[in-house]
């Protein structure tokens, strides 16, 4: 059974400028540099106006993950992370996410939103992920899956932070 990620955060950017950044190779390196963890890097990339694609790595010591899945990988983490974008509208993106991380039973697969916002919002932005993070262990991969998803909802807090920062 898998746990479901939902993430949502605002922007004072419209989602053109926001969108610029966000697929900007120096940009991706530079959050990977800050946030990536041991051997994050840019691993392929290809974006325009009209969409976008790219795949990360992250890395993660053993020693910093959560005693429970300490349980099951005991070695470093590898993480790979494809995403897509496709303008789809004045003002807005929509894109797919998946998480592999090799030799482990541990997935993600999800889709995201950058949409300018309306009304007494306009000129800001929304950025939506909704992912499901599947772990494949007998007896407690439901309880790794939690921990994989509350670790999850920190890093996009943490990449969302550091992409506000990065548009000053």
């Amino acid at each position: 059974m898998a746990r479901s990620i939902d993430y949502r955060s605002t922007s004072q950017h419209p989602a053109d400028e926001v969108y610029a950044t966000m697929v900007d190779p120096d940009y991706l390196r530079a959050r990977l540099e800050h946030l990536g963890g041991p051997g994050a890097g840019l691993q392929e990339h290809t974006a325009d106006v009209h969409g976008a694609r790219y795949r990360l790595r992250h890395g993660l010591d053993a020693e910093h993950l959560p005693p429970i899945v300490q349980k099951v990988l005991t070695d470093d983490i590898v993480i790979e992370r494809s995403e897509r974008w496709t303008r789809t509208g004045e003002g807005r993106y929509d894109g797919e996410v998946t998480v592999r991380i090799p030799g482990t039973p541990a997935s993600a697969t999800g889709w995201m939103r950058l949409a300018d916002l309306n009304g007494a919002d306009a000129g800001t932005s929304e950025f939506v992920v909704h992912a499901d993070v599947t772990v494949r262990v007998p007896l407690i991969g439901g309880k790794i899956e939690a921990t994989v998803a509350e670790q999850v909802t920190r890093l996009l807090a943490s990449e969302t932070a550091f992409t506000l920062d990065y548009l000053r």
